[in-house]
């Protein structure tokens, strides 16, 4: 689930966000630092976009030439289909010729960039051309997903209410992709196991330490529902959301998922650690799994070689030439790992636990149940 500021903009009229420019800059460069040809040839598909205002197909379209692409394509829902109720054709569209008013609300748009349609010797947006869809843009439907098998890479930030299907759509076309998504996304049955068999993984940059701004409509904004108001400001004319939780999810490699882990021994950490659950302490053992607690990413010891069980967080720094990953402990997926039944007399103590999950008996005698923990390994 997203955060509760998203929560309230699906309760308003238009919950629509747009990613910033600057973030799909930042993190289409990493790929590119990392492989120069990684654009080159390929056919990208920008779907669930907006492209008459989205920042994906404006950055792709600019930087066509120099990514030497082959072919960009980018469609949108229909407005019906979002449901936004005071709406009006932009210029854009009306002044258009190929502006149709019976289709303008019940169909999609294409927007198509593979010629040199000015004769400028140039391929960039002033080449994008557009027209309806036949149906309504929806990324299920048979044209889109012909769309989809034409295309190399998509790159899109969908709807994360549907991030499960959108994602499963994505791997039946045996895609490369790059799209946006909740970090709770990392624990789904549907994703994680591609995350622990290295299929797929988070993208370079996790924006603004996990909180991504995003461009929505200002009629969303409620100041009497902000639980802090710098969750929403406007900035050069645009209206910023903040979204928690929020990172890339990727098949293309990039460089930071080979950079190790800097780490500490056990001793260093309990001495020096910066987190007061680490720092004087001894690292607890969980009561029903052989695996040790660590609540951070940056307590991971470094000489200690049995499993232990890190957040999720550990995701953004993973070196899959430093670690395995074992797999999640939750639930079913919990238990298939042998995560012990806790004892039910706990149960008094701790309304919380349940069984597939981790606990361990705290200083105070009492269970204490983490967060979700990913367990880890250090690569042998």
């Amino acid at each position: 689930m997203a955060n509760t500021n998203l929560a309230n903009a699906k309760t308003a009229k238009n919950d629509e966000f747009y990613t910033q420019y600057s973030d799909i800059q930042k993190e289409m460069n990493a790929y590119l630092e990392y492989n120069p040809d990684v654009f080159r040839g390929k056919t990208i598909l920008l779907p669930c976009d907006d492209p008459e205002w989205s920042n994906f197909t404006k950055f792709f379209a600019q930087n066509f030439d120099a990514f030497g692409l082959k072919k960009l394509i980018s469609t949108s829902y229909a407005v019906e289909s979002k449901k936004i109720k005071d709406w009006q054709p932009t210029l854009f569209e009306t002044d258009s010729p190929y502006y149709d008013a019976d289709k303008s609300r019940t169909h999609g748009k294409i927007f198509v960039l593979d010629e040199d349609i000015n004769k400028d010797g140039k391929f960039n947006i002033n080449d994008l051309h557009w027209k309806y869809l036949e149906g309504d843009g929806d990324f299920r439907s048979d044209e889109v997903k012909a769309l989809r098998d034409e295309a190399d890479i998509i790159i899109t930030n969908p709807p994360f209410s549907l991030f499960r299907e959108f994602f499963a759509w994505i791997m039946e076309g045996k895609k490369q992709f790059v799209i946006i998504g909740n970090i709770n996304a990392v624990s789904y049955t549907e994703i994680f196991p591609y995350i622990k068999d290295k299929e797929i993984w988070l993208g370079s940059s996790y924006f603004n330490s996990g909180a991504a701004f995003f461009i929505a409509d200002a009629s969303i904004y409620d100041p009497e529902k902000m639980s802090n108001p710098k969750n929403a400001y406007f900035q050069e004319g645009q209206f910023l959301w903040r979204v928690n939780g929020v990172r890339w999810y990727t098949n293309i490699d990039h460089g930071r998922r080979h950079e190790p882990l800097p780490l500490m021994t056990m001793e260093d950490n309990i001495i020096y650690s910066k987190h007061k659950e680490v720092k004087g302490k001894s690292y607890i053992h969980y009561e029903n799994y052989d695996a040790i607690e660590v609540p951070y990413y940056d307590a991971i010891p470094s000489d200690y070689d049995g499993i232990m069980g890190v957040p999720r967080s550990f995701l953004d720094k993973y070196c899959p030439d430093q670690f395995d990953i074992i797999g999640i402990a939750e639930g079913e997926s919990g238990k298939k790992l042998g995560v012990k039944p806790y004892p039910r007399e706990l149960k008094k103590l701790n309304k919380s636990l349940r069984d597939g999950q981790l606990y361990y008996i705290d200083e105070n005698g009492m269970p204490q149940k983490p967060y979700a923990r990913i367990l880890i390994r250090k690569k042998r």
